[in-house]
């Protein structure tokens, strides 16, 4: 019975993720993904740049963050990926915790431990003092991470936040762009499909992020 059990769950996983490829197809501008109306400046080299604007205490962004990072991984020898953390009011903390993992060179050591910290420890990370809490849980140098987090850089992030998801165009959040220019996210993916499950949607989106980045990589070698 465990087997049976075992075997239907990796077949209903394998239909999802057949689904939602097979619903993508052939992206349309202005449904699955669009363009930004005034292109950003890339930095990615022979890479093609992709940029996920997400924040730490959303539940969406903590539901994608595994099957985006394991299709990062994937796709390490074509793309530069970025993180943005968005700016909301009172969330000034997990901004700036964001940003000094970052540059101590840590968030891929504790970023998703950062989304436990939030969605299944309960810490808000609103204050300063929940921070420290979460830092010293953590075994991070707290010296080291505040000096980051109280930083001119890390301040002058926060300062430009606001002016950086308005020249991205990004009003929700998971939203990912692409070579500075083509827009997407889970909600997108799925536009022209009825009511799906969120799982639905974040697999969808992975298909889609493969057609964009082939796309931006044809239209550059044609160039």
């Amino acid at each position: 019975m465990r087997f049976l059990k075992h075997m239907i769950a990796g077949l209903s996983l394998g239909l999802l993720a057949l689904s939602a490829s097979a619903a993508v197809g052939n992206p349309e501008n202005g449904r699955e993904y669009r363009n930004l109306r005034q292109a950003q400046p890339t930095d990615a080299g022979k890479k093609i740049e992709v940029i996920e604007f997400f924040a730490y205490y959303c539940p969406h962004c903590n539901a994608l963050e595994p099957l985006l990072a394991d299709w990062v991984k994937k796709n390490s020898d074509k793309i530069n990926f970025k993180r943005v953390h968005v700016l909301n009011p009172g969330v000034e903390a997990q901004l700036k915790t964001y940003y000094a993992l970052e540059a101590m060179g840590k968030v891929e050591q504790y970023h998703a431990k950062v989304f436990y910290t939030f969605h299944v420890e309960n810490n808000r990370l609103l204050t300063n003092e929940q921070v420290g809490q979460m830092v010293t849980k953590l075994g991070i140098d707290k010296t080291a991470f505040f000096n980051a987090y109280n930083s001119f850089s890390v301040t002058t992030r926060l300062g430009r936040m606001e002016k950086t998801m308005a020249d991205y165009e990004v009003n929700s959040w998971p939203t990912v762009v692409v070579d500075g220019r083509l827009i997407t996210s889970p909600t997108m993916a799925v536009s022209t499909r009825g009511r799906v499950s969120e799982e639905e949607q974040n697999r969808a989106l992975l298909p889609v992020l493969d057609w964009l980045v082939a796309k931006a990589q044809k239209e550059r070698t044609a160039k």
